[in-house]
């Protein structure tokens, strides 16, 4: 009988209906497809198994656009792909720190008045004049945990932490010509080290490139020190949870938007006085938020977030950070002033899902794609964009609110 654990035996296998076959008969595993025959005809077989053995119709999720062989890295087991509506809101006219002038904002997702609703926005912000945006913080963090006898010795692996840190900058920058170490917080809870590292990473989101830089410099952390590694990630990064953490210290990229209206475009475009909408905002995103304990205190950020997210190729998980926003509205003098504050935006335009054709198609449109002169430049715009987008956003959802007009939207617009 053939060895199956040596693709050289079987060659390529072209039919995707023989390779199903295969698969059913045990001959080799689902995950072994790949061995056997190009990337595509693995999916195809894949997919002949599936309806075989679920009765289900696969074709739609069959028929894609990208070349099945650029998805090695973004996904295993390929079986095709989902397709998401993408709408455009826009243009939003944004003074940022990385991005000057109109950009229209690609988003994707099946929530019917979405699109609408920040389309609408845009229109405010334009007939403010524009919304300004700046990036103030980026830091991709990674903190792994360590394993000490008591806090004597923690005290003393603090110590080398701070000491040392030009040596960790050397160990952890030798994995990459692009990031850089910007800094370490030692955080320790009795027999326990916490390092929280954070990278510049340009242009890439850069949670890969955090991760293999810390393994190196977590290396000498255990050579130097009487610290020993328990787990690379600690939990305390945070990556992909609720946490205070990123809310206070950021993670990715930390940006704020703002507009001021004009009190007339606010009674045109909201349909409300500023001071109605300044009171949605204080008492269902402030005092609401408060005393539900959230870690978001803003109306509908990870809706923008969300859509902008899977349009461009950003990894989706993230939203969860990405959502870590805080929305201010005051009257001024004949205006009304509007902020959103992103703490942990986690965008790239390189590397990750931004490589597949509609994600990258989407970067085009914003003018974003690849790598940024200065590198860095393009993963800023990305994120003033997004946060230009969140701001519109909340605008019209709080005009919605404040003059009753939301259920009325939904019902003409979603379903």
């Amino acid at each position: 009988m053939t060895d199956v654990d040596d693709p050289a035996d079987h060659g390529d296998v072209a039919d995707p209906t023989e390779l199903a076959e295969r698969v059913r008969d045990g001959e080799f595993r689902l995950h072994e497809l790949d061995d056997h025959a190009d990337r595509a005809s693995a999916a195809a077989a894949r997919r002949r198994l599936l309806e075989a053995e679920t009765g289900a119709d696969l074709d739609a999720v069959g028929g894609y656009a990208f070349d099945a062989a650029d998805t090695e890295g973004n996904v295993e087991n390929l079986l095709g792909a989902v397709q998401v509506p993408m709408g455009v809101a826009g243009p939003l006219p944004i003074d940022g720190g990385a991005v000057s002038g109109e950009r229209y904002l690609p988003l994707a997702t099946t929530e019917g008045a979405l699109v609408a609703s920040v389309n609408r926005g845009c229109g405010v912000i334009r007939a403010a004049g524009g919304a300004s945006a700046r990036v103030l913080k980026s830091r991709m963090t990674r903190a792994p945990v360590f394993r000490v006898a008591g806090v004597g010795e923690a005290e003393r692996v603090v110590e080398w932490v701070r000491n040392h840190r030009e040596t960790l900058r050397e160990a952890a920058e030798s994995t990459t010509s692009h990031g850089e170490l910007v800094d370490v917080t030692p955080y320790v809870v009795g027999d326990s080290v916490f390092l929280r590292f954070g990278y510049d990473t340009k242009d890439a989101m850069g949670m890969n490139m955090a991760t293999i830089a810390t393994q190196a410099a977590s290396e000498v952390v255990e050579r130097e020190t009487p610290a020993a590694l328990v787990a690379l990630s600690g939990n305390l990064c945070t990556d992909k949870k609720p946490a205070a953490i990123n809310a206070v210290e950021g993670r990715g990229r930390s940006v704020v938007a703002d507009v001021e209206i004009p009190a007339a475009v606010v009674e045109e475009r909201l349909h409300a006085p500023p001071a109605a909408i300044a009171e949605v905002n204080t008492r269902k995103n402030h005092l609401g938020s408060a005393k539900a304990s959230s870690l978001g205190f803003n109306a509908q950020a990870a809706n923008v977030v969300a859509a902008a997210f899977l349009a461009t190729g950003q990894d989706a998980a993230q939203v969860v950070e990405g959502a870590n926003a805080i929305t201010s509205v005051e009257v001024r003098k004949r205006a009304l002033y509007a902020s959103v504050s992103l703490a942990s935006l986690e965008v790239g335009t390189v590397g990750g899902g931004t490589t597949l054709p509609t994600q990258s198609e989407a970067l085009s449109v914003l003018g974003v794609g690849g790598g940024g002169d200065p590198p860095g430049a393009n993963a800023d715009a990305l994120a003033e964009v997004i946060a230009a987008g969140a701001l519109a956003g909340e605008l019209s959802l709080l005009g919605a609110l404040a003059s009753s007009n939301l259920a009325s939207a939904h019902e003409q617009l979603g379903r």
